[in-house]
């Protein structure tokens, strides 16, 4: 027997309990990934709790023992699949050294992997089509994403601002010119992209990167 393996239980020798145990506790998590797809793949009014439950392999029953509507699967997505990132990230600016330069860019590339690129951006997708009908979940994801990441950018700008490596700027304009083409490529994935109009992620993001530490970082001007 493989020395990692646990001890067999009578339950375990009849082949049956474990299994069952580990699709339990799975299905949370499953239960959150089928509402994501269907979220981005039909919008939050028309996917249906049915709907969900049948993606994830589950009965209807079994989903209200986890989530009560779907109002609370939306905000269960956004708070187990984005706001973890943020406390990743918030957890290393502190002890963090390098330039703020490099900072930004990590961050803005890695906002990028980790959302622009994975089904998690189709939630801004979402928000913008559907924020007038639905408000209160515009608000959270307002409150637990918008709000959180522009607090995380003001940081690395004033950063850079007091070392004297940016020069001076309001940062919240800068803010919002720093984010504009990451949202520009979600909009474009989830909208043009399937008209065959051509974007290439990479290249725009090495070329917002380019003007960015052109434009943000101090140097004396020529006479």
């Amino acid at each position: 027997m493989n020395s990692l393996s646990p001890s067999p239980t009578p339950a375990d020798s009849c082949g049956s309990a474990a299994p069952r145990r580990r699709r339990k506790d799975a299905r949370p998590s499953e239960l959150l990934a089928a509402a994501l797809e269907l979220f981005v793949e039909k919008g939050f009014a028309a996917t249906r709790l049915t709907d969900v439950a049948a993606r994830a392999g589950v009965a209807k029953g079994t989903l209200y023992l986890y989530f009560d509507s779907k109002e609370a699967l939306f905000r269960a997505v956004v708070a187990q699949g984005i706001v973890p990132l943020f406390a990743a990230a918030q957890s290393e600016l502190g002890d963090y050294s390098g330039s703020a330069s490099d900072l930004l860019i990590e961050l803005l590339t890695r906002w990028q992997r980790q959302v622009g690129a994975t089904p998690l951006a189709g939630l801004y997708k979402l928000i913008i089509a559907e924020a007038h009908n639905f408000p209160e979940l515009a608000q959270y994801y307002h409150d637990e994403v918008i709000v959180r990441g522009r607090a995380m950018l003001a940081d690395v700008l004033r950063r850079g601002i007091a070392s004297g490596e940016f020069r001076q700027i309001d940062v919240d304009a800068t803010i919002d010119v720093v984010i504009a083409p990451l949202l520009s490529l979600i909009v474009w994935r989830f909208s043009l992209h399937r008209c065959g109009a051509g974007i290439e992620p990479g290249l725009l993001l090495q070329t917002h990167f380019d003007l960015l530490m052109h434009g943000l970082c101090a140097q004396k001007r020529k006479k």
